[in-house]
């Protein structure tokens, strides 16, 4: 590792100096704001979410949450006055009529197949979740839409303007990025006066800012893994107790089928609360004695999160006194498991629809672009990352059956955060990729116009630097190290960097390593796609032997398959260039 760091870091150097003089002008060096706020509300939404950007957290903050975290009221209590100070009191929340769901995978799913089930009834419905792929507002939705940018600008203002009015002295003067949006949501959900909230739980449960919800409706726990283990614990069983700190007394609460151990765990956790936990019956009970379900989301492990959501939205509708809720059936005996089994019931046709018409960007997403095939899934967690991969494979079974000649499969990947990149690269490596390609989640080098995706919790050099840790812990697993030397390095100019590596094994992968998104997909399309013009790439780059010899398999392969994966940023990224449309 020394040995190729070396040999690569002054080339680094030079592919990100142009790339840094961008950013530092707009001001995305770690700790600076890239502008004062502006004095006047009525200014266009991309002020407002360059002025979000500044309360965006570093990573000082993270560990001062981790320090604070065995004292769940420093942080719970620090929200409630946020949230005062904005106008509106822990009791307001009541009025939402909340769906609260946390868990290690899925949690985003259950939520958008939830919030697509009660829509179905005629409910007007709110959903708030995180991340978002390419524009903030997605993060708030009303009845399924992304607020408008007019929306968003009027309650981005007035928020900010009441917290900056009521701040003092204190360390606790401007909530920092994800609260400012959770008091956002709720204050939005209640002037658009909803008749319910979907919640998804940003990291944990137990000290999310989120979990200043009082009275819930119902309460849901999806599939547990190991994530966030800086902040939540190295253990499932760690992780379980955060995630069943959402629990309430007398709140219903569901969850899946979990292994013993961290199940024990949300019992024990809703007993001491008296929380009733149910666990969910598969989806195979639901839909027994009627049609197969047709789910929106691609999948397997989709079906997990569809019976988690049919739980919650079912629940729902009975504590609010709703009509046609699914009549109750007769069900085989509880295997011998520590919780007692949610209702098997009737599925109704709003709850059938629903599943049916769910979207949700970015989680097991196929977009075909002529002879290209892209597959987006934000894996980034062991387990969901080997649902991705099952996924995957399924899917390519069936699409290289319809063609004849050459293919290609190409892996695009970037992993962030304290995530075992090395085990998250290896569960990847039985898809034989034809190539690797490995990148930032940024879109173009230049934040100018892409103030949606700006981070400015890392710098460039970081991110880079953690793009070439994945290319040799990709090599490195592709083949033992000691059979090839360092791999080479060629700057293709002050904004693109490429290695390129050749490790002798049978099933070889050329892995790639580019400074943006937009430069990763302008050489996998290589032209096939009229967004993405190879010309756009830097000469440099062109006249590599590696990259084009690849050009050429690419150019007449008669499929190509691409996996985006490894980090939700990346796959929003992609999302941005591939669809214009959602920048709008």
């Amino acid at each position: 590792m020394s040995r190729a760091r070396g040999h690569l870091l002054p080339g680094l150097f030079l592919a990100t100096v142009s790339a840094r003089r961008v950013t530092t002008r707009v001001g995305a060096r770690l700790g600076v704001s890239p502008q004062p706020a502006p004095p006047e509300p009525s200014m266009e939404y991309q002020d407002a979410v360059r002025t979000l950007n500044t309360l965006q957290t570093n990573a000082g903050y993270l560990e001062q949450v981790k320090r604070q975290r065995g004292d769940p009221q420093t942080q719970l209590d620090t929200m409630v006055l946020y949230l005062a100070r904005s106008g509106l009191q822990v009791e307001d929340l009541d009025k939402l009529n909340i769906i609260h769901v946390t868990g290690t995978k899925g949690k985003g799913s259950t939520c958008a197949f939830t919030e697509r089930i009660l829509r179905s009834y005629g409910l007007k419905t709110g959903f708030f979740s995180s991340p978002h792929l390419v524009q903030v507002r997605e993060r708030i939705r009303i009845n399924g839409q992304p607020i408008s940018p007019e929306l968003f600008t009027k309650h981005f203002w007035h928020l900010y303007h009441r917290l900056e009015e009521t701040k003092d002295d204190s360390a606790v003067s401007m909530p920092a990025y994800f609260r400012f949006l959770t008091l956002m949501a709720f204050h939005v959900f209640l002037q658009e006066k909803v008749d319910l909230a979907v919640v998804e739980v940003g990291i944990g449960g137990a000290y999310d800012c989120t979990n200043i919800i009082r009275k819930p409706v119902v309460c849901g726990v999806s599939s547990l893994g190991i994530d966030h283990t800086s902040l939540l614990g190295d253990t499932v069983e760690k992780i379980a107790w955060q995630k069943g700190g959402i629990f309430k007394c007398g709140v219903p609460a569901f969850t899946v089928l979990q292994p013993d151990g961290p199940l024990a765990v949300l019992r024990d956790r809703a007993l001491q609360i008296s929380c009733p936990l149910y666990l969910c019956p598969s989806l195979e009970a639901l839909e027994e004695g009627g049609p197969p379900l047709t789910l929106g989301l691609e999948g397997d492990h989709q079906r997990s999160n569809a019976a988690l959501a049919l739980q919650l939205a079912r629940c729902w509708l009975q504590r609010q006194d709703y009509p046609g809720i699914g009549e109750l059936k007769a069900s085989k005996p509880s295997p011998l498991r520590q919780l007692p089994l949610a209702p098997v019931f009737q599925l109704t046709s709003h709850m059938r629809h629903g599943l049916r018409d769910t979207e949700w960007p970015g989680r097991t997403q196929v977009l075909q672009r002529g002879p290209l095939t892209w597959y987006l899934d934000g894996a980034h967690t062991l387990s969901s990352m080997q649902a991705c991969v099952h996924w995957f494979c399924q899917a390519l079974q069936s699409h290289e059956k319809l063609n004849s000649g050459r293919q290609v499969r190409v892996l695009l990947f970037n992993a962030t955060g304290d995530r075992d990149r090395v085990a998250l690269l290896k569960l990847l490596q039985p898809c034989q990729f034809d190539y690797a390609v490995f990148c930032p989640n940024l879109t173009e080098v230049s934040s100018v116009g892409n103030e949606d995706q700006q981070n400015f919790t890392v710098t460039l050099d970081q991110v880079l630097l953690r793009c070439l840790e994945h290319q040799q812990h990709w090599s490195k697993l592709a083949a033992s190290p000691d059979l090839w030397g360092p791999p080479s390095l060629e700057s293709g100019g002050p904004t693109s960097l490429l290695l390129v590596p050749h490790p002798p094994h049978a099933h070889s992968t050329s892995s790639l390593i580019f400074s943006c998104i937009s430069h990763a997909l302008q050489w996998i399309s290589q032209g096939r796609d009229p967004i993405f013009q190879p010309s756009g790439l830097p000469r440099g780059l062109l006249t590599h032997p590696v990259v084009s010899r690849g050009a050429r398999i690419l150019q007449e392969a008669v499929a190509v398959h691409v996996l985006v994966t490894g980090s939700l940023h990346l796959v929003g990224g992609v999302l941005k260039l591939l669809e214009p449309s959602l920048s709008q």
